[in-house]
């Protein structure tokens, strides 16, 4: 059976163009396939991009080693608007340096054992490590409570 990192990533719209091991870390560098985006700001698609920076995103392990993820951050202009919105990712928040994905995961190992535990096997800070569990749990009780009233 052949895999493929783009398979086993599973995040949509990218695709790994290189991988390299350095200080116990694994760094993906991802391009994005899309070509262009549709503007928050007027909902107009634009695919003309003003400029590109990178941008370190933490992932779940693989192997043992901590994952972390170098993404292009694309502003586009929109002619339309006359704007200049910045791409976003639907696996990870805005201002976030974590997936999604491994913030669930995160959130799931603190409720099992604790801050500092987690904080030394995922080299984080426990500061880092309670904001991450505090954000999931805001969002799991949201989820409980809009459940509760439109169910």
């Amino acid at each position: 059976m052949d895999f493929h990192l783009n398979s086993l990533l599973d995040l949509p719209n990218t695709t790994v163009f290189t991988c390299y091991k350095e200080a116990g870390f694994i760094f993906l560098h991802l391009q994005l396939t899309n070509e262009g985006i549709n503007c928050p700001n007027c909902q107009s698609y634009t695919d003309i991009v003003h400029q590109t920076s990178h941008i370190l995103i933490r992932d779940l392990s693989i192997i043992g080693a901590g994952v972390y993820l170098k993404v292009p951050r694309r502003k586009f202009y929109c002619n339309n608007c006359q704007k200049y919105p910045t791409e976003q990712l639907v696996w990870a928040e805005k201002r976030q340096r974590f997936t999604q994905r491994y913030q669930k995961y995160i959130y799931e190992r603190v409720k099992e054992s604790s801050c500092e535990q987690v904080s030394r096997s995922e080299d984080l800070s426990t500061d880092q490590i309670q904001r991450i569990f505090s954000k999931v749990a805001e969002t799991e009780l949201k989820k409980k409570t809009g459940v509760l009233h439109n169910g």
